[in-house]
C-alpha cells in the first residue's frame, strides 16, 4: 500500500496573484469589461474559467506544465466566452512560470512552441479575416505567449548563473580551508622534527648520564655525569627558548630565521664526544663535498641528519671509531651525500618513550627533497651501523 505525503503549501506569491486575479477578474466581470466572445457561450463560462486560471496560479511553481496546460484549457475557455484582462494577465503568468520553474525541456521548448503558435495563428488569421487588422492577432499572441516565455528564459538563464557563481564560490572557499588544513598539519610536522632534532640530542645525553650517576658508586664519575647533564640541560632549554622564540614572535615574522649550518658541524660532533666521555670513541669529520653552494634546505636536512645520527650514536653505538662523511658526485656539482657511521651496539639502552621519531623524522626530511635514505648494518659481519642521505640538489642553485 503506497503512502502519499501531503503536499506542500503554495508559496505567498502564488497566493497573492491567485487572490489578486480573482478578485479583479469577478470586478471587470460585474461591470461588463470583456471582450467580444467568438462563439456563442454564455459569458458566464469566463467566470468558470476565472476560477479554474486561479486555481492554476497555485500550482505555478510546484507542477508548472501541469498549472500551463490547465490554464491552456482554461485560456481558451475564456476566448471563447468573452475575454476578461484577469485570464490573460494569469496566463501570462502560467507560460512565464513553466520557463522559470518547470524541467530542462521545457525551459528549451516552450518559446519555440510559443514563437510557432504566434506564426501560425498569425497565418491563419491573415488567411481567415484577409485584413491588416488581422496582423494585431500575430501581436496580441505575442504578447501572451512569446513574451513571457523569453522573460521567463532570461530570468532562468541569470538564476543559473548566479546559482553556479555560488557553487563556485563555496567551492573555492573549500578548497581554500583545505589547502589551510594541509598547510596546518605540514607546518606542525616540520615543527615537530625541528623540536625532536633540537631537544633529543640533549635529552638522550641527560637520559644516559643519570643513567650512569645512578648506577656507578663513584664520586668522581658522578660529579662528571652530573656536569654532563647540566651541560646538556642548558643547551636544550637555551634551543627550546629559541624556538618558542620564534614562535611567539610577531614583530619581524616575514624575516627568515637562522638555520643550522653545515659549518656547524664540529660542534656537533664535538658536543657528541662530550655526551658519551668515553676516550674509546673517535669522532672523525671528512667534508669532501667541494666548494658548491648547497641550497639552504638540502644543508639544513643534512645537519639535521648529521645531528639526529649523532644522538643515535651517543644512545645505542659500541665505543669505536664514528665517521661523518660529506661527499658530492661530480666535482662538486650532484647530489649530496651524507654518511654516518658508527659500530653497532649490542644493547640498545633504556628506551625513552617515543624511542624512533628520529629515524622518522629523518625519512621525512629526505622525502621531502626526493632524495633516498638508507639505515642499517652495512659490513659483513653486522658490526657497523651506517646512515646514508642523498640529497639532490636544485638546479637553479647549481647556477647560482
Amino acid at each position: 500500500m503506497s503512502v502519499r505525503l501531503p503536499l506542500s503549501p503554495p508559496d505567498r506569491v502564488a497566493l497573492f496573484i491567485a487572490a489578486a486575479g480573482l478578485a479583479g477578474g469577478i470586478l471587470l466581470y460585474a461591470l461588463g469589461l470583456r471582450s467580444s466572445p467568438v462563439t456563442d457561450l454564455p459569458g458566464r463560462f469566463a467566470l468558470v474559467a476565472l476560477v479554474v486560471m486561479a486555481g492554476a496560479e497555485l500550482l505555478r511553481r510546484r507542477a508548472p506544465l501541469t498549472a500551463l496546460a490547465i490554464g491552456t484549457g482554461a485560456f481558451t475557455l475564456d476566448v471563447c466566452a468573452g475575454s476578461l484582462v484577469a485570464n490573460v494577465g494569469m496566463y501570462t503568468d502560467l507560460v512565464y512560470a513553466a520557463v522559470l520553474y518547470g524541467p530542462p525541456a521545457a525551459y528549451r521548448r516552450i518559446p519555440r512552441a510559443t514563437e510557432a503558435i504566434t506564426v501560425l495563428g498569425t497565418l491563419l488569421a491573415v488567411a481567415l479575416i484577409r485584413n491588416p487588422t488581422s496582423l494585431l492577432v500575430g501581436i496580441a499572441l505575442a504578447v501572451v505567449l512569446v513574451a513571457p516565455a523569453w522573460t521567463g528564459v532570461g530570468v532562468r538563464v541569470h538564476r543559473d548563473a548566479a546559482r553556479a557563481a555560488r557553487l563556485a564560490a563555496e567551492r573555492t572557499a573549500l578548497l581554500a580551508e583545505l589547502d589551510r588544513r594541509e598547510a596546518v598539519v605540514a607546518e606542525r610536522a616540520r615543527m615537530a622534527r625541528e623540536l625532536h632534532d633540537m631537544v633529543a640530542g640533549h635529552l638522550s645525553a641527560i637520559a644516559i648520564h643519570s643513567s650512569a650517576a645512578l648506577s656507578i658508586d663513584e664520586p668522581e664519575a658522578s660529579r662528571e655525569a652530573l656536569g654532563v647533564i647540566r651541560q646538556n640541560s642548558v643547551q636544550g632549554l637555551a634551543e627550546m627558548r629559541r624556538l618558542i622564540g620564534l614562535l611567539r614572535e610577531a614583530v619581524g615574522a616575514d624575516e627568515p630565521a637562522p638555520t643550522p649550518r653545515l659549518d656547524g658541524l664540529d660542534a656537533l660532533l664535538e658536543r657528541a664526544r662530550t655526551s658519551v666521555h668515553d676516550d674509546r670513541f673517535s669522532f672523525v669529520l671528512r667534508d669532501v663535498r667541494g666548494a658548491g653552494k648547497l641550497p639552504v634546505p638540502v644543508e639544513l636536512a643534512a645537519y639535521r641528519i648529521v645531528q639526529e645520527s649523532l644522538t643515535n650514536v651517543v644512545k645505542h653505538a659500541a665505543p669505536g671509531p664514528v665517521t661523518v662523511e660529506l661527499t658530492r658526485d661530480g666535482n662538486g656539482a650532484g647530489p649530496l651525500t651524507v654518511r654516518v657511521a658508527s659500530v653497532l651496539g649490542g644493547d640498545a639502552g633504556p628506551r625513552a618513550p617515543g624511542a624512533g621519531a628520529g629515524l622518522v623524522g629523518m625519512r621525512e626530511r629526505v622525502g621531502l627533497l626526493g632524495g633516498a635514505l638508507t639505515a642499517g648494518p652495512v659490513a659483513d659481519d653486522g658490526k657497523v651501523w651506517e646512515v646514508r642521505a642523498e640529497l639532490p640538489v636544485d638546479s637553479e642553485e647549481k647556477i647560482s
